[in-house]
């Protein structure tokens, strides 16, 4: 028997040989599973079905939210709309009752106006050997063939752009969830606005998406997620099959997220970072973009570049020396939560 691992995301060596597995072959599928797809397309005629689930284990405040939002973004960084909404509730076997179920119901419908999505069906019940509720979701969506984006897009050359800042999610889930030992560290106003992370900035990622498809040029789109900003860079050149260059002194951190990894010895790089959109487009067409974006009041920035695979995934730091992008085995949330 090998050695078990540690709470969060499957190795990616590991999931990938798993999917290998895998033969979809004559399914009208467009975009088959793998590193950095987080969402899959199923041909329709002229239309796509896109489809998105993702389980919310880390957040217990207002976790039907983040059900929603997370898939949501799955969805419209393959260049769909999210429309049906489908969620597996389960909780927890103490402690449950009518005002808790109602609390996760009410935040799934508020998120689904928000995004434009109706909530369709799933599953509830109560969950023996559960210490907490959790949500697993799934998201449908839809586009025109020729409207559908794919991680493997991204080419040497793109620019790489980043919306909003990073760490927003991981900022929000720390703040709700260790608010206690947080409350002896930060003052009471920061760790309220760290809380407020979760709809200020947000992290939804559906409007950044839309803002950039209108501009023109969208190679690729890729929420960051689980294992932070760092990861998701990985994932987007695993799907593209090329390296990165990224300036480290160019990613956004907020205020509230620096002080909070301060407060908590975090690494914001490796830290849950939904509601930062990353994009890749052509060099020509970066600045036009980034504009739009902040016409629209999404702060937005370039990061960096895409290179040949053989140059590999590289960060510049302050000092201006470049060095292999950190690698993190697990998400820094579920290390500090664990």
């Amino acid at each position: 028997m090998g050695a078990c691992y540690e709470p969060g995301k499957l190795p990616a060596d590991v999931l990938a040989a798993l999917l290998g597995r895998l033969d979809n072959a004559g399914q009208r599928i467009l975009l088959p599973p793998g590193i950095g797809t987080d969402a899959t397309a199923v041909a329709f005629g002229d239309r796509c079905l896109v489809a998105a689930t993702d389980p919310i284990t880390f957040a217990t405040d207002e976790i039907g939210w983040y059900a929603v939002v997370v898939n949501a973004n799955d969805v419209a960084c393959l260049g769909a709309e999210p429309r049906w909404f489908l969620a597996t509730v389960l909780l927890p076997e103490h402690g449950s009752d009518e005002a808790l179920a109602g609390r996760i119901f009410d935040d799934m419908r508020a998120a689904c106006d928000h995004v434009g999505a109706a909530l369709v069906g799933g599953h509830t019940e109560i969950t023996c050997g559960l210490d907490r509720p959790i949500v697993s979701a799934t998201m449908l969506g839809e586009c025109g063939r020729d409207e559908l984006i794919v991680p493997g897009g991204i080419r040497p050359g793109d620019a790489i752009i980043a919306t909003k800042g990073i760490a927003i999610e991981g900022t929000a889930v720390l703040a709700r969830e260790l608010g206690a030992r947080l409350a002896a560290r930060v003052p009471g106003e920061a760790l309220e606005r760290m809380a407020r992370c979760l709809h200020e900035p947000g992290i939804d990622v559906v409007r950044d998406a839309r803002i950039a498809r209108a501009a023109g040029g969208v190679h690729a789109l890729h929420d960051a997620t689980e294992g932070g900003i760092a990861t998701a860079l990985r994932e987007l050149a695993t799907a593209g099959r090329v390296g990165l260059e990224i300036d480290a002194t160019a990613i956004r951190v907020l205020d509230e997220t620096r002080q909070m990894c301060e407060a908590l010895g975090a690494d914001p790089l490796g830290l849950l970072a939904s509601g930062c959109l990353l994009i890749a487009a052509p060099e020509a067409d970066a600045a036009g973009m980034v504009d739009a974006l902040g016409d629209a009041g999404i702060d937005a920035t370039r990061i960096g570049r895409a290179v040949p695979e053989s140059e590999g995934i590289l960060l510049a730091g302050e000092d201006g020396v470049r060095r292999e992008l950190p690698v993190f085995e697990r998400d820094e949330v579920a290390r500090l939560l664990a």
